[in-house]
């Protein structure tokens, strides 16, 4: 036997292997029987969690959806995942046994009225069967549904109760009422048709090969007892060959069906898949999406929506109305005028939302939305649009993504300017150094100090930009804020010739006033870097802060677990609106001679550990309106942290 031979019959014994455990369903369709109890699970879960395309969900002006998501679950009427083909064909034809066992026990009363008495085997035999069928048919809403399997063998157990015992019962009433003026041979139809299309092809084939021989066998019989041998064996051989017929017209319409329902399983799979991408992406989008109707009713917003829409936490789940709420009345004005124009700008325009005053300070909280408006559907001469989409964004996070390029790219030139600037500026100071030593003319010298001194200027500057370019990355450690706190107020109070006065305002009526707790406070931070942080917010408190007694107030709140608040405020003038957006800029000042990075620098080291820092203008009233706060991790401090 050659090699092409062997492979030839191990595929054919493959094939036969197949044929032989599954139906025409089982060959093409996964059912629930053929899945691991896991894969079942899992099915039928996708398709529960699973949410209709959202295009389809607005495809209707009465939308009304069910859930609070963002994704509505589907109105349609559903497919059933858990009832396979196979499954429901079965089930169907147990009711037709059912129903036809019933017709057999009806049909044995009604001749028994009209004085037609059937034989007593006839009428056990019609019982039987009756009792078999309904019992089979009642069987399977307390039991676990039979597998395609069972049915793929003639010596199975399903088999045997199903077909053979209909071949059995159908084919004995045919023998037991040979001259009766009820045709029992018709009967054989049903559990020919049914191994047709829920078995194999060759028990299918043998199913109705056995129907066959038994006609044959009764025509023989009737034959031997007298009867017309061309005409008992001509009806027994036509109705044989209706059989096969039927059975080869079963099997192949089952198979169609079947690889039918494979591409709409395919089909529905994919867009079960589709809709769970769709509904994860727009769930995870930091843009904040909402479906709006004519009437101001919001259909669906995902969770960024709902953060934006509110001053604090998130605003109450869709579906729900814009109108009516004062701090979205501008967004109403934005959908009216979206509808009312029929189109708007690409890069959209710009909605303040002003919530409502809370606090004593009076002062409501304002947002700046980029709004961007499109319609569900193309624009059409006809056409009426009955929902947009709004795509909002805080321009806030928009300017913090731009000044993160621009950081991004100082940052990329900030390494080549210690190689080009610092060592020109070294021989410059070396040689202005040699200059002065053999220099005696005062006017000479004085300018050899400015040149000494505009290259200190240069090298401070340089310090500042190499402070914040990107290097190696230390291990954050935990320090005692409240010591190192008083520590560098003690130093800069003594280097800028100030005095540094209580928490209540007693002591020598500094200019710096200094409420620190009593306990140490750990914090998650470097104690150089947070000295650097505090001599930057303190020399800008004391360049813009009056004379009097307690101007600067600095103050430690350790009152909460996780977080240590530093805040630090000055009585000097407010400062404008127009340069608070500019705060943290790099090399923006509002000084002549500033080099406009020392609240860059402070917010860059914040930043590496963790931390944030920003500016408020307190309420009308209060003595310090200018305040710089820092909000600092805090951990529990250890005895060998330092202090």
């Amino acid at each position: 036997m050659t090699t092409g031979e062997r492979r030839f019959r191990e595929r054919r014994r493959e094939r036969r292997a197949v044929t032989a455990d599954e139906s025409f369903f089982g060959a093409f369709v996964s059912t629930r029987d053929s899945l691991l109890p896991d894969e079942s699970r899992r099915a039928d879960d996708a398709y529960d969690a699973g949410v209709a395309p959202f295009e389809s969900s607005l495809a209707s002006s009465g939308f009304e959806p069910v859930d609070t998501g963002f994704m509505s679950s589907p109105t349609a009427p559903q497919v059933q995942s858990g009832a396979a083909a196979f499954e429901r064909t079965y089930g169907a034809f147990l009711a037709a046994r059912a129903a036809l066992g019933v017709a057999l026990m009806l049909t044995l009363g009604v001749a028994g009225l009209f004085g037609l008495r059937p034989s007593a085997a006839v009428a056990i035999v019609s019982v039987a069967y009756a009792a078999l069928s309904i019992s089979m048919w009642l069987l399977p809403r307390v039991r676990k549904p039979p597998t395609s399997r069972g049915l793929a063998r003639l010596s199975g157990r399903q088999w045997l109760a199903t077909i053979g015992a209909d071949l059995v019962c159908f084919v004995a009433l045919h023998l037991l009422a040979p001259g009766s003026s009820l045709n029992y041979a018709a009967l054989l139809v049903l559990p020919v048709l049914m191994a047709g299309v829920l078995t194999p092809q060759l028990p299918a084939l043998a199913t109705a090969a056995g129907a066959t021989l038994a006609l044959l066998g009764t025509a023989w019989l009737a034959v031997l007892a007298g009867g017309d041998a061309a005409l008992q064996m001509t009806q027994a051989g036509l109705a044989g060959s209706g059989l096969f017929v039927v059975t080869v017209l079963a099997g192949g319409l089952a198979a169609r069906l079947a690889r039918e329902e494979l591409t709409a399983r395919g089909g529905l799979e994919m867009a079960r898949q589709q809709a769970r991408l769709n509904r994860l992406v727009i769930e995870e989008m930091q843009d904040g999406v909402l479906v709006v109707d004519r009437r101001g009713r919001v259909r669906a917003a995902n969770p960024a929506a709902r953060r934006l829409l509110a001053p604090d936490g998130m605003s109450r789940p869709a579906p729900f109305q814009l109108r009516g709420v004062p701090a979205w009345q501008a967004l109403v004005a934005t959908v009216e005028r979206a509808f009312g124009e029929a189109a708007w700008p690409e890069a959209g325009r710009d909605v303040v939302l002003q919530f409502a005053a809370v606090g004593q300070s009076g002062l409501g909280a304002q947002r700046t939305l980029r709004v961007r408006v499109r319609f569900t559907r193309k624009r059409e001469p006809l056409s009426v649009e009955e929902f947009c989409v709004l795509f909002l964004e805080d321009v806030r996070n928009m300017q913090a993504r731009s000044r993160q390029e621009k950081l991004a790219a100082m940052g990329r030139v900030s390494a080549g300017i210690a190689h080009e600037i610092r060592n020109p500026l070294s021989a410059i100071s070396q040689a202005n150094a040699l200059l002065s030593e053999d220099s005696t003319d005062p006017a000479q010298r004085r300018l050899m100090q400015m040149v000494s001194d505009n290259v200190e200027r240069l090298k401070r500057i340089i310090d500042d930009v190499m402070e914040v370019a990107p290097g190696v990355v230390l291990e954050v450690g935990v320090i005692d804020a409240t010591a190192q706190i008083a520590a560098v107020c003690s130093e800069w109070a003594r280097s800028a010739g100030v005095g540094i006065g209580g928490s209540a305002g007693d002591g020598d009526g500094g200019l710096l006033r200094v409420s620190l707790p009593a306990e140490p406070v750990g914090v998650l931070f470097d104690a150089e870097h947070l000295r650097r942080v505090l001599v930057n917010l303190l020399d800008n408190a004391r360049r813009h802060a009056g004379q009097a007694p307690g101007a600067i107030h600095l103050r430690l709140d350790s009152r909460r677990d996780d977080q240590a608040f530093l805040s630090i405020a000055s009585d000097g003038p407010p400062i404008p609106p127009e340069v608070e957006p500019y705060l943290f800029e790099p090399f923006f000042s509002t000084r002549s001679r500033g080099t406009g990075l020392g609240l860059y620098i402070c917010r860059e080291l914040c930043e590496r550990y963790g931390a944030s820092i920003d500016y408020r203008l307190r309420a009308v009233g209060e003595a310090r309106r200018n305040e710089f706060f820092v909000d600092m991790r805090r951990r529990a401090l250890t005895p060998a942290d330092p202090r």
